[in-house]
Formats: C-alpha cells, sequence, structure tokens
C-alpha cells in the first residue's frame, strides 16, 4: 500500500521533526470528528509522544477547511430501532472517552499546541481550549453550536469556560454564533491569530523553541500549574512555593545557572 493510501486510511497522522511531535487529524472529507475511533486513536497517539524522550513539544493539527467538527453526529444520534438506554450508553462511553482524551492533554508531560486552519466546533473548539498553547489562522472560527439544535454545549464549556471570562464562554454556547479567530484572542482561547500562509511557520517556530527547553522544567511546570491554579490563592502560594524551591534546586536548574553564568547553552538532561 502507498504512503498516500495509507494516510486515507487513518484517522490522524503523526511525524516529528526537530523533537517535535505532530499530530494531524486525516479525516476531512467528515469535517475530523472527534468519533470514538479518533477519540481512542488520539489517546494512543499521545500517549506515545508523552512516553518518547525525543519528543520535547507535540502539535495537534488537521486537514481540510475545518480543523474539527467536534463529535460524530451520526454516533450522537438514536439509530433505527434502537432503544433510548443503548443510545445512553454509547452517548456516555463517547463524553467519558473524550474526557479522558481532554485530561490526557492536560496531563501530559510535553507542551502540546493547538494548529488551528479552519472550522473548531463544539467538541473540537473544546480541543483547542485543552491545548497548553494555540495559534490559529485568520481564516479560523469558533462556535459551540449545541443550542442551535435544541441541547446545549456543556462539555465543550468545561475546557472553554477555563479558558475564557464566562460572559465570553456563555455568549459562545448561548448564540451558537461562530466567532473570529481574532475574537478568539481577545476572549483568551486562543494565543494568536496569523495570516493563514503563515499558520504552520508561526506554529512550528513556537513548537522548536519550546523543545529546547528543559524538559524536565516544562514536565514539573506544566503539571504545578494546572495543579494550583484552581486552589484558593493562599493554598496556590503555599503550593506554588514548595513547587519552586523543588525546580530551582532540579538538576537542569543547575544546570541552567551554571550556563547562564558561563555564557554557554545548556546541556538539558533527558528525564
Amino acid at each position: 500500500m502507498s504512503d498516500a493510501a495509507q494516510d486515507m486510511d487513518t484517522p490522524l497522522t503523526e511525524a516529528t521533526g526537530n523533537n517535535v511531535r505532530w499530530i494531524t487529524l486525516n479525516r476531512e472529507k467528515q469535517r475530523n470528528p472527534l468519533s470514538l475511533l479518533m477519540l481512542n486513536t488520539l489517546i494512543e497517539a499521545l500517549d506515545r509522544a508523552g512516553a518518547d524522550p525525543s519528543v520535547r513539544a507535540i502539535v495537534i493539527a488537521a486537514r481540510g477547511p475545518v480543523f474539527s467538527a467536534g463529535h460524530d453526529l451520526r454516533e450522537m444520534s438514536q439509530g433505527d430501532g434502537e432503544g433510548r438506554d443503548s443510545q445512553i450508553a454509547r452517548l456516555r462511553e463517547i463524553l467519558d472517552t473524550c474526557s479522558r482524551m481532554m485530561l490526557g492533554i492536560v496531563n501530559s508531560p510535553k507542551a502540546i499546541i493547538a494548529c488551528v486552519q479552519g472550522t473548531a466546533t463544539a467538541a473540537g473548539c473544546q480541543l483547542v481550549s485543552a491545548c497548553d498553547l494555540a495559534i490559529a489562522a485568520n481564516t479560523a472560527t469558533f462556535c459551540t453550536p449545541g443550542v442551535n439544535m435544541g441541547g446545549f454545549c456543556t462539555t465543550p464549556l468545561v475546557g472553554i469556560g477555563r479558558n475564557v471570562h464566562r460572559k465570553h464562554a456563555m455568549a459562545l454556547a448561548l448564540t451558537g454564533d461562530a466567532f473570529s479567530a481574532e475574537d478568539a484572542v481577545r476572549f483568551g482561547l486562543i494565543n494568536e491569530c496569523v495570516p493563514v500562509e503563515f499558520l504552520v511557520e508561526r506554529t512550528t517556530e513556537l513548537a522548536e523553541r519550546i523543545a529546547a527547553k528543559s524538559a524536565q522544567g516544562i514536565r514539573n511546570g506544566k503539571a504545578d500549574f494546572y495543579r494550583q491554579i484552581d486552589m484558593p490563592i493562599e493554598d496556590a502560594f503555599a503550593y506554588a512555593n514548595e513547587a519552586m524551591v523543588r525546580a530551582m534546586t532540579s538538576a537542569d536548574a543547575e544546570e541552567g545557572k551554571a550556563a547562564f553564568f558561563e555564557k554557554r547553552q545548556p546541556n538539558w538532561g533527558d528525564a
């Protein structure tokens, strides 16, 4: 089978260069839905990248005009002759798997960047919100349109509502309208909006800059950030103080300080 045929058969593709793993959603014709197959494949790909010491940053990208249309509505709908209990069990499996994938991004020891070239809808928007950083093309749009179909994008709001002010989150959810990448920067959902022709270049530059840092420092620092962010402020300071002591006395921190004083590039460890 040719490489092109293999690419068409897989929900996503993986490629690594300069210590950056690119995980690319590969269901362009279906609008890159977060089907149960896609979710499980993403979980496996993220686990592989997280365990690979040669990978120091991860990018989640997508092919086609849509970054991700969210859950596959065909999987979420009641089938002909299907009982309600069966549908509910399937919905719970999909949503539980999606939650596991999103938490896998948050808990990954590697920095994860969303590279958003097009529309990110519902759970696709949630995927953007789960990533540590996000760069979007000026052609990208973001929406949570569950309200337009008689429902509500409740689970996407878990991640989105932890990225943006609650009034922006509710504007997305209550209107179901599509918001521009410029709005998404203003809301705090993404870091940058760039011309579409520079999206991959800018994302690559950012990912490789992060990949050049201490893997130990990023792994521990990312975990500490997400652990303290929802604590009361007094608890957060107490926790962060101890985390800072651990960070500043780590092997890589000692190497980083030595490199600074010796005016040379640090030689980071792999751990």
